[in-house]
């Protein structure tokens, strides 16, 4: 059995969730996957897969040779790349993960620059709000704002991100400027569809505290809820490089700065540390330059 061959195989139909596509992403015939596949578990004497009619899903077996066998085929491709001529210029795919506004604003813009500069590059930039399994995926890249639950990612820090209250100037000048969060209780609110919809967490004496809010306003996106406040529909709660444009503008300020929880780390996260394709650490050692501190990505903000 061609070992290199059966892990790449294996490798496609995780990514690709289906026998079927696998086939079509290696050129080959499904029969010929199939038996592939077949062949690499007998030979390991697992089953990597559980295959039913309708989908395939991986053994927790699987799932650790998968990671494997990236690791592997990472270290077969460098080798393979450092002795071709013109190794220098990385070539290659690379997926990359960001949040959603976050990736929109910085993300985005920085990565655009790296597809310009080495074009022999080909990214796929995912923006979600949601964490992603890297490795299920087949994600190589991801930029992440908050504590990392993921033991299996190696991180890279980049800076911290406040969370912060602000409110246009005309709401402040109508219902006064908060000295307290209690006092958020008894003015319009605009919520943001999650975890903080209804009570917002602020961190007074030493402790975290949550105080309940209210509006006739909540959004599932971030954008239509920083201009609802700019409008002066309400006080708001957001990351401070969402509402930095406004900030600067003066269409928004910031309250109750005193009473901010801890500033949220943002990490770059990616898996096979020690073998990571040239390509990725590139992308890496460029995210890192570029979004570090003297982007403005962590700039302070202005009142």
């Amino acid at each position: 059995m061609d070992t290199l061959r059966a892990m790449r195989a294996f490798v496609n139909i995780a990514e690709q969730g289906s026998l079927t596509a696998a086939a079509r992403a290696l050129d080959s015939s499904l029969p010929a996957v199939v038996r592939t596949l077949a062949a690499l578990e007998a030979h390991l004497g697992v089953r990597l897969m559980n295959r039913t009619t309708r989908r395939i899903a991986l053994t927790d077996e699987g799932r650790s040779y998968l990671e494997s066998c990236r690791q592997v085929l990472s270290a077969v491709q460098d080798a393979e790349e450092s002795l071709k001529e013109g190794a220098a210029e990385p070539s290659g795919p690379i997926t990359l993960t960001a949040p959603v506004q976050f990736g929109l604003m910085h993300v985005a813009p920085v990565v655009t620059r790296f597809a310009l500069q080495y074009p022999q590059v080909k990214l796929r930039v995912l923006l979600h709000d949601r964490v992603v399994n890297m490795l299920e995926e087949g994600i190589d890249v991801g930029v992440r704002i908050g504590a990392l639950d993921d033991s299996g990612l190696i991180a890279r820090p980049l800076g911290a991100i406040r969370r912060v209250v602000v409110a246009s100037p005309d709401l402040i000048a109508a219902h006064g400027e908060p000295a307290h969060p209690d006092a958020l209780r008894g003015v319009p609110c605009v919520r943001f569809t999650g975890a903080s919809s209804l009570a917002w967490s602020f961190h007074i004496n030493g402790r975290a505290v949550t105080v309940p809010v209210a509006g006739n306003l909540e959004f599932n996106h971030i954008a239509p809820a920083v201009d609802a406040c700019a409008a002066g529909a309400g006080f708001g709660l957001f990351l401070c490089y969402q509402v930095r444009p406004y900030l600067a503008r003066g269409t928004l300020r910031i309250v109750l700065r005193e009473f901010e929880p801890p500033p949220r780390p943002v990490h770059i996260v990616y898996p096979h540390a020690r073998l990571l394709p040239g390509r990725t650490r590139l992308l890496v050692d460029w995210l890192a330059r570029e979004l570090g501190d003297d982007s403005g990505a962590f700039a302070p903000d202005q009142a």
